[in-house]
């Protein structure tokens, strides 16, 4: 039975074409609800505008550009995903992914950023053929959860181990290669102080606590006189000209082996990371059907992959689910609507460019650091007393960290847990696909990885 039109209520209560497109009243929610929802869901991953800028311009790719490809590409895909799939969940360059792309794939294999963006681009079309086919679930289905879990907990030390470099805390020493650093220099003093401040703010429970620890850094680091005080606060966009296309004309770079790699894990990480946090955020929402399935299961994955693709092209790493979504949907968001305003927020930060002057690495550095802890958490999950899984599990975890490389860490373990389940006399447990990755892996570091 169609809704029926109804008049909006003192409470924001909306009807007519919203109520009717986006289904309000039957999830039982409001204009005004939803519209609190995406603010607080913007504001729990807003840090990503600068914190994304810092980490790709790393790769020599213009701090500006990279500035209004984070926000552009954060609106396309939270804007697909509301309008389309109709959930509560918002869209940005992914943590992890981002440090894949600048620190293992152009620092570590100096692979130029215009060729890392064509991988970029080739793996979220890649997405969007897989979501279309189904295959997508084939592949999920054959990855055991114990090393889904492992790659994301050491993305997270690997985002923390940058963040302790970008804060100094961690520093290069010649006999044990690395050393702690001076933490009475000023700017790692600032990075201390954010690093207590946003985790004060987080055991408050505060919605955007990442957010708001950087803006209360950048405002001591300004008040000490670490940090230059900005020329303004509202301009015009910068020029997205040194990065839009950049990754398209570089297709041609992807054929070879390494880059094969890069963009399988570009492919890999960005697959179980998306499922994992539509399935959280839309159970956290009471969204699934009775056999715990995602609604609007493909349109989401097909949502995500459109964002990646969008962000290869404007000049970002990849795009994904963001699992703080899951503030919006704790304040009240049920719908696409929370994630329509959470796009047009996106936008809305294009025209504050002049504040990036004050988001140094040290004032990003504990945003790193607090992100990689929440990454972590998965380790409690692992079962620490299996070894054939425990072993895998933990090579992967640290090698990430350890060989600076994501990929290194995800073939590691996609080697190892294989092998040992064989071992164990359990290889019948293992899909056949586990296997054919077994021999990919196995024959990249034998004749190509350098």
């Amino acid at each position: 039975m169609a809704d029926a039109p109804q008049t909006t209520n003192t409470e924001g209560g909306p009807t007519g074409v919203l109520d009717r497109y986006f289904h309000l009243s039957r999830h039982g929610t409001t204009v005004r609800t939803e519209a609190v929802a995406g603010l607080t869901t913007f504001l729990a991953m807003a840090y990503i505008v600068f914190v994304n800028p810092d980490i790709l311009s790393a790769t020599g790719m213009d701090f500006g550009a990279v500035f209004v490809a984070t926000c552009l590409a954060a609106a396309i895909g939270t804007l697909i995903m509301g309008l389309w799939a109709k959930l509560p969940v918002a869209q940005a360059p992914g943590m992890g992914l981002n440090a894949f792309f600048a620190f293992t794939v152009v620092i570590g294999m100096e692979v130029p950023w215009e060729t890392a963006l064509a991988a970029t681009f080739v793996s979220g079309v890649l997405f969007l053929v897989l979501a279309i086919t189904g295959v997508r679930q084939k592949v999920i289905d054959a990855i055991p959860m114990q090393l889904k879990l492992a790659v994301g907990a050491g993305i997270g030390l690997f985002i923390a181990f940058i963040g302790l470099q970008n804060a100094g805390v961690v520093v290069a020493d010649e006999a044990t290669l690395v050393a702690l650093g001076d933490l009475t220099s000023g700017g790692t003093a600032l990075a201390l102080f954010g690093i207590v401040a946003t985790a004060l703010l987080l055991l408050r429970g505060l919605k955007g606590a990442v957010f708001y620890g950087i803006v209360v850094t950048a405002t001591v680091g300004v008040l000490v006189g670490l940090i230059d005080t900005p020329t303004g606060v509202v301009d015009t966009p910068p020029s997205l000209a040194p990065t839009f296309g950049a990754g398209i004309t570089a297709l041609p770079e992807l054929l070879s082996v390494q880059m094969a790699v890069v963009v399988f894990t570009m492919l890999f990480v960005d697959f179980f990371d998306t499922a994992g946090t539509l399935i959280a955020v839309t159970n956290q929402a009471g969204l699934l059907d009775e056999q715990g399935r995602l609604p609007a299961g493909n349109r989401a994955l097909v949502s995500d992959g459109a964002a990646t693709v969008a962000g290869g092209v404007l000049g970002t790493s990849t795009t994904t689910s963001y699992i703080e979504s899951s503030a919006g949907v704790g304040a009240g968001g049920r719908t696409g609507l929370t994630s329509v305003v959470t796009a047009g927020l996106f936008l809305l930060a294009l025209l504050f460019s002049p504040l990036l002057a004050v988001v140094t690495a040290e004032v990003t550095a504990p945003a790193l650091i607090i992100v990689g802890v929440m990454m972590a958490r998965g380790l409690g999950d692992i079962a620490w007393d299996e070894m054939e899984v425990a072993i895998p599990a933990f090579v992967t975890v640290v090698a990430m960290p350890l060989t600076y490389s994501i990929a290194t860490g995800i073939a590691l373990g996609l080697i190892l847990f294989p092998l040992l389940m064989v071992f164990r006399g359990r290889g019948r447990e293992v899909s056949p696909i586990m296997y054919g990755l077994l021999v990919v892996f196995l024959a990249y570091f034998v004749w190509f990885a350098e």
